[in-house]
């Protein structure tokens, strides 16, 4: 590795914690929701005038109907490593305003304060780092490291996923700034996921005067519920959950109408494929004359593979070590943009952010003390795989 860049690099960093922490502080108190479309579109406005203010060329992706933002520095034809994250929280509109960022201790808090604000400020720094490097030596650097920052993951990527296929095509690494684990590790492996919205029809009757000519929608969707719990599969990976139900109108009626959330996750594309023809076939066996089931795939995400993040995580390991922290992967349920990367062939590590813990919860917190260590072992990857 290049001696003189790794050595600036370490010490930049180790100069900025105040000015990352000063930096969450303002993005936790933006009220970026998936759905507040002013709050994102604000959130993406605020880091691109942060990396203008140091001198980088940021740009503002309004595509897709969705909101990112795109910056780089290096030499353009250069290999390309992406620092990726998402700007939206889970939390519903006024969030910040009734819990906004504190701090206590070595710990901050505050919505979003881990998933993923925190990351963001460490890809940006990370960015911030290297462009002062290449201002201070004249030179540019010998690989390209681009930021992309969405805006529409939490809700399952439906239009930010359309922009990382195309800003990411070329790149030979990808390190997705979701919350380092509680553990201090970083993810290579992640479940795929889908939420699908079932709506049954059936034919309302008295259910004392002629309970024989109605079609009951509730009797429908409790079979459908059953076929489809029986598909889980704990040995390989695969779960199955209808997690909300609706239908009927009063208990001597019977029910025209039904409803039901289902969500699925599994290991590998291919158990996504088996699972999509099986859920076919639950819906085909459920329906009966007279009724009609409605069905369709409301969001999904693809797995991230092991196989896909064996590179990085070695090398990932090795920079850790370098700088005296022990790392490992480890195995997540939960989904992320990790997996669009990873299905596009592109060797992808995730949690590569600051550790945090309790995300999507008022317990949600980041350990500020990893801010800058996490910033350095990322950007000593860039440097080892350049």
């Amino acid at each position: 590795m290049n001696e003189q860049l790794v050595n600036f690099l370490s010490q930049w960093l180790s100069e900025q914690r105040e000015p990352m922490t000063a930096l969450l502080e303002e993005l936790v108190n933006i009220d970026s929701y998936s759905h507040n479309q002013a709050g994102r579109l604000q959130i993406a406005q605020h880091l691109k005038r942060d990396l203008e203010r140091e001198g980088i060329d940021a740009q503002l992706l309004q595509g897709h109907e969705t909101f990112a933002v795109k910056a780089s520095v290096g030499d353009a034809d250069a290999p390309l490593i992406v620092l990726s994250g998402h700007l939206d929280t889970v939390f519903p509109t006024g969030e910040p305003l009734k819990r906004p960022f504190t701090k206590e201790g070595d710990k901050a808090f505050g919505p979003g304060v881990a998933d993923m604000k925190s990351g963001i400020v460490m890809n940006c720094f990370i960015l911030k780092a290297f462009h002062h490097y290449q201002q201070t030596y004249a030179q540019p650097l010998p690989f390209q490291v681009l930021l992309l920052a969405t805006s529409d993951e939490e809700i399952g990527s439906p239009n930010g996923r359309k922009v990382i296929a195309e800003q990411v095509k070329d790149a030979v690494a990808v390190f997705n700034a979701e919350p380092g684990r509680i553990s201090g590790n970083v993810v290579n492996e992640r479940k795929g996921g889908s939420t699908y919205q079932f709506d049954i029809t059936g034919r309302a009757s008295h259910a004392g005067v002629s309970h024989q000519d109605g079609i009951s929608a509730i009797g429908i969707l409790a079979n459908l519920i059953t076929s489809i719990h029986q598909l889980t599969d704990y040995e390989s990976g695969i779960t199955t959950n209808v997690g909300v139900i609706a239908g009927g109108t009063t208990p001597n009626t019977v029910a025209q109408k039904a409803s039901a959330s289902l969500d699925v996750r599994y290991l590998t594309i291919e158990q996504g494929t088996w699972l999509e023809t099986q859920l076919a076939k639950c819906v085909a066996d459920a329906t009966v004359d007279g009724s009609s089931i409605q069905w369709h795939k409301k969001v999904g995400f693809l797995p991230f593979e092991r196989k896909m993040g064996e590179s990085l995580l070695k090398i990932y390991r090795q920079q850790a070590e370098a700088i005296g922290i022990a790392v490992d992967g480890e195995f997540t349920g939960g989904c992320s943009d990790a997996g669009w990367t990873s299905a596009m062939k592109i060797p992808t590590l995730c949690a590569t952010g600051p550790v945090g813990g309790y995300a999507h919860t008022e317990r949600e917190f980041c350990d500020l003390t990893t801010l800058v260590s996490r910033a350095l072992i990322v950007a000593r990857c860039c440097c080892a795989i350049s």
